[in-house]
């Protein structure tokens, strides 16, 4: 399970705020819209549950553009949801992301746990590792986006521990064989983790207001065609 912070951890460093995950890739036999109460601490506004087809078909379609991209554009790794922990925000979805907890040191060092890379079906027990991967790549983002981002929000967007698929820790290996590419040009090794997959990339672009290009919409489709039971949740970024 992702985003459930370890005993340990949670004994060895100054309390980290951990959010609960949104469940994806579950059955649901209909859209769905779930509305909540409005201002409530805590409680997002609207909470979005779809079939992974019709999620698809929310996404506008757009050319993409790279012209002027820059990684820098996206300021990463800020000081995460506790400033005072010594854990950047990378550090905190590794520690979220552990399914046996690590020792914390002084300066937020990592020994020892282990972790499930689900690119690859892996488990790896060596944070160093670990990528911590933006579910869409910062590239990407910048391609889709309908209208330049203002550098708060390409940071908010880079630091997205809001929800738990924005960021995800998974094995150095796949995510360096995933690079920058879209579901058109990439999928995990792992077949079994496609629907997922698929469901977890179109949910960040509908919580971040993103475009797909045609080529990406199609492989979406076609992922979509092998995954009827799979559910969508996302909220929409702040």
């Amino acid at each position: 399970m992702r985003r459930g912070l370890p005993a340990l951890a949670l004994a060895t460093l100054t309390a980290l705020p951990v959010l609960a995950a949104a469940p994806v890739g579950h059955a649901a036999p209909t859209p769905t819209a779930v509305s909540q109460t409005p201002g409530a601490p805590g409680v997002p506004a609207r909470r979005v549950q779809l079939r992974l087809d019709a999620a698809i078909e929310q996404l506008p379609v757009a050319v993409e553009h790279r012209a002027g991209y820059k990684r820098n554009l996206y300021k990463h790794w800020n000081k995460g949801l506790n400033a005072s922990d010594g854990c950047d925000t990378r550090k905190e979805v590794i520690l979220a992301e552990a399914v046996v907890a690590p020792q914390v040191a002084a300066g937020c060092k990592l020994t020892g746990g282990s972790w499930h890379s689900a690119y690859d079906d892996l488990v790896v027990t060596d944070a160093g590792r670990l990528d911590v991967d933006h579910f869409v790549p910062l590239a990407e983002v910048y391609d889709s986006e309908p209208t330049p981002w203002s550098a708060a929000r390409r940071e908010a967007y880079a630091n997205d521990q809001g929800s738990p698929d924005t960021l995800i820790a998974v094995s150095a290996a796949s995510n360096r064989s995933k690079s920058d590419k879209d579901p058109a040009d990439w999928l995990p090794s792992d077949r079994s983790y496609h629907c997922t997959y698929a469901a977890t990339w179109v949910g960040t672009k509908l919580r971040w207001d993103l475009a797909l290009d045609d080529a990406e919409r199609q492989a979406l489709l076609g992922v979509a065609q092998d995954c009827p039971a799979t559910t969508v949740f996302y909220e929409k970024a702040p």
